[in-house]
């Protein structure tokens, strides 16, 4: 009993010691301890480090990642270890680092079978991580790092790195590194596995004026020492390719050390979807000569093309083939698919004859971007071994993947995706706008349907994606690893990574808010008329969630060491502190129109602050650039982002424009109420508020001053049900009055009360409160209130799963709460029929008629080119309504779901009886995103987001398997 007791203290003991020991990827085992424990491996112990042994014969990128790690044991415990290359003579304890095949000594390990390294052996980029005892004579110890090919032995390398406490952000976004005199390897094998997904890259793009800026005063230039950093940054993150930055730029010219250093550091190189056989845009604009078009001059392409393969070499490379028009622009008019084959066979022809090597040994890629789609719809085809690259629309939305019943394509297939871009209908190009949650989404479609090749995500200025970017990488590297119940979780460990686990979870929850604030619209597409400024308090419910967010984010920051305050900053504070700067900002301009109109006195108040928060806009740019970090990052925030007219970014930020007006001396009073832009006396018509219901809110009255003087108000009624706050007070520019309701002493029905509010010279305005308590308050299911019923999709009373099918629950997605869909994504389409897959909704309806019911669905495309994909709705057992998502793929209605981040989808039902109901949502196409529902009874207003979730009495919520 004893030996049992203590086997589990030792257990304990150990995850103990092990919290703050990080993996290369979030997720992963830790094998890092603080403390000693029998059979531990000692990496640094009482001031002495272990030596690192690695043979020059090894890959050139090897070594170089070798020398990270000594540089990183030194950062941690303070001690540099010896590098040896000849032997390890006199070395009690070793780290043995190597390739199979490429270092003597782990080959002789696994001859000897003391290393098992059949479970890598021949797998792509695969490691393993092991504490042998009594390796080899005189040595007791050795820890080593075996990879399969050069890059399986980096990421061994990496991953150690980052157990012992070095973020692989630990330069681009300063993230500090904790000193610990004692570092321990736990016995035990450990490894990653293979990739998911076999090429994993990023595009570093549309980077003026930020990433150009920054690049030109801090190196000189887009040149191998500012592309160091980023190989290592790519490496650290388990990432392989690069895409490199191409406006102005050619990476293989530019500077003779960018390609012989990515092939050494180990980076897959390519070159854009629209830049063939490994040459640069500007490539041609220095050396090319006559039109950009192959039918006339087809000589000069093709020995341009060749240069290119031959400047190439024996580099690892993905050679882009295919043509579009030059600059990213579509083709003439007049090409066509037979054009277009035979430059894809003469490029490859070109391939073959540099490299004395069929075609087929070099990868190769075709990047069915924007039209390119369609010459591949109509029948246009490359030879198999060339991976066609399949892309997003530039906003997150996959718009075509392979059938599943498709014969396997020896290239493979690929995804071209977007954190970051510069077009229609807008530029987003300034922050992050990207919730994991929608990567998650798309990028497990993509994978489900076939596309693991290639995954290429456009990241801007690298800066400040820091956090999709690891995302994006360790989704391809694992997808099992994160289905989506744990992504809260990923970005726990990730938070935890840069900052330690005692903020981490609040850190993640900043993380979240501020990506799903950001992504309902991009910040450069807000505007004072982006959110409802009177319907459902609409606009300042958005600006005071992301004020109590900046205001939450901001206490952190007071309080996290010193050493994380500038990564903090940028990775946390910075965002949510900018954009909620931005909300208010649109918000105060917003208000001044209003106001304006309505005389009040508060106008010329809200136009100081709108001139007030434009300042401050840039005051928080310039302390990214120019204090954070002592100014490391100069430049990364001169993106402007305010004063937008078309889809192309404002020379510099406008101020969005403000009224101010003359105020009389006198105090004139004013009354505006909850959900109107009217104001009394000046209309006529009678003031009511909104409909008062069991479970819902109350509702105000704005009292506001006209005038310079002040002027003293009451506010009365004789209703012993109706509360009022305050009852009276003084107005110098308005006052709040809040009316909410005393249900305890409400009868049953309907009433309508006058309140009165009296003000400057006695004058009056009624206005009406309407008070229904015509529902039962323990009715089960969603109430209508003021003609609607609003519910959050997973929120559902009942979910069917059949056939085979479940619905799936995806945490903070979309623009209000989560998304919910059918899974699995590559499920048969279903008829909506009995007990096909559906979700159920109770709603009490307080009238009869025809009702609309508005289905808020991801704007997800049709990636199966056919015809659209469907749900159906329907009411109690009414037959199921079909519905089109893709009904309408027009240009116009493109945009406005995309800007949107949301198609709003309408069914006309008829409700036969007031009270109970059951509405029914059915899956009838997989891979469509149910967000929210709105029922609209006649009564809903116009707003952003959606009316509020409605009142809910609960009954049990579970899922029904069948």
């Amino acid at each position: 009993m004893r030996r049992i007791y203590r086997c589990l203290y030792l257990i304990s003991f150990s995850l103990l010691i092990i919290v703050n020991a990080y993996a290369q990827s979030p997720g992963s085992k830790s094998y890092i301890s603080f403390k000693l424990n029998k059979g531990y491996f000692p990496l640094a112990d009482q001031g002495k480090v272990a030596p690192l042994y690695a043979e020059d014969s090894d890959f050139a990128g090897v070594m170089i990642a070798v020398k990270s790690l000594q540089a990183d044991i030194q950062k941690v415990t303070a001690t540099s270890p010896v590098l040896l290359t000849n032997d390890i003579t006199g070395s009690k304890a070793v780290i043995i680092i190597g390739t199979l095949g490429k270092n003597k000594l782990i080959d002789k390990l696994v001859s000897e079978k003391k290393l098992d390294a059949s479970s890598i052996t021949g797998k792509w980029e695969a490691h393993i991580t092991q504490v042998i005892d009594n390796p080899f004579p005189g040595v007791k110890q050795a820890l080593v790092i075996a990879g399969s090919d050069k890059r399986g032995t980096i990421y061994g390398v990496y991953d150690l790195s980052a157990q012992i406490g070095v973020s692989p952000w630990y330069w681009w976004a300063d993230v500090p590194v904790k000193q610990q005199a004692s570092l321990y390897v736990i016995p035990g094998k450990y490894t990653d596995g293979s990739p998911a997904v076999k090429y994993r890259g990023i595009f570093i793009n549309d980077e003026a004026p930020a990433f150009s800026g920054w690049a030109k005063e801090k190196f000189g230039g887009v040149n191998h020492l500012l592309y160091t950093k980023m190989f290592e940054l790519i490496l650290r993150l388990k990432g392989n390719y690069l895409w490199p930055a191409m406006w102005g730029n050619a990476f293989n010219d530019d500077d003779k050390l960018d390609p012989v250093l990515a092939d050494k550091y180990g980076i897959v190189m390519g070159t854009s979807h629209h830049e063939p056989m490994d040459r640069a845009q500007q490539e041609w604009k220095r050396y090319g000569s006559g039109a950009w078009n192959y039918e006339t001059n087809a000589d000069t392409l093709r020995a341009f093309w060749k240069r290119g393969i031959e400047n190439m070499g024996t580099r690892e490379t993905i050679v882009t083939v295919g043509m579009r028009g030059d600059g990213d622009m579509p083709m003439t008019e007049g090409s066509n698919i037979a054009l277009l084959e035979k430059i894809v066979a003469d490029q490859r022809k070109i391939i073959a004859d540099v490299t004395h090597k069929d075609a087929s040994a070099t990868p190769q890629m075709w990047a069915l971007y924007k039209e390119v789609q369609d010459y591949y719809d109509k029948g246009m085809r490359v030879p198999d071994d060339v991976t066609l690259l399949l892309c997003d629309d530039n906003w997150g939305n996959i718009r075509k993947l392979p059938k599943l019943n498709e014969p396997a394509r020896k290239g493979g297939y690929g995804i071209y995706y977007h954190f970051d871009y510069v077009g229609d209908p807008r530029n987003y190009k300034w922050l992050n706008t990207n919730p994991i949650s929608k990567t998650w989404e798309q990028m497990h479609l993509a994978y489900e349907y076939g596309a693991k090749q290639v995954w290429v995500v456009n990241v801007g200025d690298l800066k400040p994606m820091e956090f999709p970017i690891s995302f994006f990488l360790d989704y391809a590297w694992s997808l099992d690893k994160w289905p989506a119940s744990r992504l809260d979780e990923y970005t726990r460990q990730w938070a935890a990574q840069q900052f330690g686990n005692k903020y981490a979870a609040e850190i993640a929850d900043i993380l979240t808010a501020y990506t799903k604030y950001n992504c309902r619209r991009k910040p450069e597409q807000l505007d004072q008329n982006t959110y409802s400024l009177t319907n459902y308090r609409e606009f300042e419910n958005v600006v005071n969630d992301y004020n109590k967010l900046r205001d939450k984010a901001q206490q952190l920051y007071k309080i996290i060491p010193q050493q994380y305050k500038d990564a903090y900053y940028q990775l946390v504070l910075h965002p949510v502190e900018a954009c909620a700067n931005l909300n208010e900002l649109y918000y105060a301009a917003a208000k001044n129109k209003l106001y304006a109109v309505q005389g009040r006195s508060v106008t010329n108040l809200m136009a100081a602050d709108v001139k007030e928060l434009f300042k401050k806009d840039s005051a928080i740019s310039h302390h990214y650039n120019k204090e954070m970090a002592n100014g490391k990052w100069d430049h990364m925030m001169d993106q402007t982002h305010i004063g937008y007219t078309y889809w192309q970014e404002p020379r510099v930020n406008k101020m969005p424009a403000v009224t101010t007006i003359q105020l009389p001396a006198a105090a004139q009073m004013g009354v505006a109420i909850d959900g109107s832009e009217l104001w009394w006396p000046q209309e006529q018509s009678q003031a009511t508020l909104p409909g008062f219901y069991p479970g819902c809110g109350g509702h105000y009255i704005e009292v506001f001053n006209r005038g310079s003087q002040a002027f003293n108000f009451t506010a009365t009624t004789t209703s012993p049900y109706i509360t009022i706050e305050p009852k009276s007070g003084s107005i110098t520019t308005q006052q709040r009055i809040w009316v909410n309701i005393n249900w305890a002493k409400m009868p049953k029905g309907i009433k309508s009360v006058p309140i009165t509010i009296t003000g400057a010279d006695n004058r009056t305005v009624t206005i009406n409160a309407v008070i229904n308590n015509l529902l039962p308050l323990n009715n089960i299911g969603f109430n209508e209130n003021n003609g609607y019923v609003s519910i959050e999709a997973e929120h559902y009373t009942k979910a069917i799963n059949s056939n085979g099918i479940k619905w799936q629950s995806i945490p903070n997605y979309g623009r209000t709460l989560s998304g919910i869909m059918p899974a699995p994504v590559t499920a048969k389409s279903q008829v909506p029929a009995g007990n096909s897959p559906y979700l159920e909704y109770v709603v009490n309806m307080i009238d009869t008629g025809w009702v609309n019911v508005k289905a808020y669905i991801s704007p997800t495309l049709d990636f199966t080119n056919s015809k659209g994909l469907h749900y159906a709705i329907s009411m109690d057992n009414g037959q199921p309504q079909l519905v089109n998502i893709n009904a309408d793929e027009s240009t116009a209605a493109w945009g406005k779901n995309v800007s949107d981040n949301i198609k709003i989808l309408e069914t006309k039902l008829h409700v036969a009886t007031s009270g109970k109901h059951v509405l029914k949502y059915w899956m009838v196409d997989p891979a469509v995103v149910l967000q929210k529902i709105v029922i609209d009874a006649g009564g809903e207003k116009p707003s952003y987001l959606g009316p509020p979730e409605s009142g809910f009495n609960p009954g049990s919520t579970s899922a029904v398997k069948k």
